[in-house]
């Protein structure tokens, strides 16, 4: 959420932060218009309920029953009144939280203006694409092949965009989670094993509502709403907290299933697992001050990194611009792999500095040291990394040309000895 304050003093500042990330700025008039009825009713009010506690004061010292009921019954009408007015401030208040809620967060000094992924940049390159003397397979092949993946009978308990893992497919899937979870607490990170449904304000407090209402999925009965990501609990964790000073920064990493309505194009990405409806993923995340966030950013982006190098994966670093931001994110670098089966880069993690914006919808903030007033605070998030993606790349490079696939010796520690996916 944007601060208010930052709108009213400052409104073509949002409209030039919406205008670089292509979007209508509209809504700022919309804000600007809301508030202004808002103060004006809310002067109203106030004047209202200062005229009525002076003449309740007045009432008690009067000795004249006429004269003091006269003052009761006006009063009366003055409470209706100011009972009526409440009513259109709650009104109002709630369409200006509303529209605000739709603006997304302003984009970094640093983030490279443009209009779609096209004019995303990339920062580096590190390792080479694999060289094989064979032409490597897709995963779908491989997988199908050696038995590890079954498409048909994932189609056919649930539907489209879902598979099942099986024998060694699923132990691998669960080994690169546990290298993922203990690598990120050798970083430094607090392990949290959260629910993954959670209830709809801490969607809203994590910035997934109202904007990706139609990708998410929610058991309306119960008002709980599958995770998204382990973003949104890591989120909700603190929501409406103070958290001492003395205790920032934190830093969590978490595993879950992520639940997400795909809006996919026919004919897009339809072979393999590469997208779907249901996937697994290692979340990163971490609270500080804001002053902190830029070193913080840097350190999750290394984090990340780490995690590729280890997996012996080759990988870009790819800066998103104005135009290909997420709605929270004020800088994002996603991460992608090579996978030479598919032939192309897979986007693994996204890291992104949210600063204040998450913590001002979950109302997160900290006491500084002095004892002085709370202050909003700092968010960051990043996948470290996202499956089913790195199961993807790890098969298809570390493919032999018999079929079967090498288990990276760094995974073979909770792999229970096996070394090589055979039929």
């Amino acid at each position: 959420m944007l601060d208010i304050n930052l709108i009213r003093e400052n409104p073509d500042l949002i409209r030039k932060a919406l205008e670089k990330r292509q979007m209508d700025s509209s809504p700022i008039d919309q804000v600007l218009e809301l508030d202004a009825q808002w103060r004006s009713l809310l002067g109203d009010v106030e004047a209202l309920k200062a005229e009525r506690n002076a003449v309740s004061k007045e009432i008690g010292k009067m000795k004249d029953k006429d004269i003091r009921q006269a003052k009761i019954d006006d009063m009366r009408e003055v409470g209706e009144k100011i009972s009526a007015l409440d009513e259109n401030l709650r009104q109002i208040e709630e369409e200006l939280q509303a529209v605000a809620s739709t603006l997304p967060n302003l984009p970094g000094e640093n983030t490279p203006v443009g209009k779609d992924e096209s004019e995303n940049v990339i920062i580096k390159t590190i390792g080479e694409p694999k060289v094989f003397d064979f032409e490597p397979k897709p995963h779908w092949e491989l997988g199908t092949t050696l038995g590890v993946i079954d498409f048909e009978r994932g189609v056919k308990i649930t539907g489209s965009r879902f598979y099942i893992l099986s024998g060694a497919g699923a132990h691998l899937q669960r080994a690169l989670i546990a290298f993922m979870l203990d690598l990120h607490i050798r970083q430094g990170y607090t392990e949290k094993y959260t629910p993954f449904m959670v209830r709809t304000e801490t969607v809203f407090g994590a910035g997934q509502l109202p904007k990706f209402a139609d990708n998410l999925y929610k058991d309306h009965e119960e008002d709980l709403y599958f995770v998204p990501t382990a973003e949104v609990p890591l989120t909700g964790m603190h929501m409406d907290e103070i958290i001492n000073e003395s205790d920032l920064p934190r830093f969590y990493t978490a595993y879950t299933p992520c639940f997400r309505r795909e809006k996919m194009s026919a004919g897009r990405d339809v072979r393999g697992i590469k997208r779907g409806h249901q996937f697994d993923k290692v979340e990163m995340y971490i609270y500080c001050k804001p002053d902190e966030s830029p070193a913080m950013f840097e350190k999750m982006v290394a984090d990340a990194e780490q995690t590729c190098k280890e997996l012996g994966l080759t990988y870009r670093l790819n800066q998103l611009c104005t135009g290909d931001l997420g709605f929270g994110a004020a800088i994002t670098y996603d991460i992608e792999v090579w996978a030479p089966g598919c032939g192309e880069w897979l986007e693994v993690s996204s890291v992104s500095n949210v600063t204040d914006f998450q913590s001002r919808r979950a109302n997160i903030r900290y006491r500084p040291e002095d004892n002085g007033k709370p202050q909003v605070l700092h968010t960051l998030n990043g996948s470290g990394l996202g499956l089913p993606r790195t199961l993807i790349a790890v098969m298809e490079n570390y493919q032999q040309k018999d079929g079967t696939i090498i288990i990276p010796e760094v995974l073979q520690p909770w792999m229970g000895g096996v070394e090589v996916i055979e039929p």
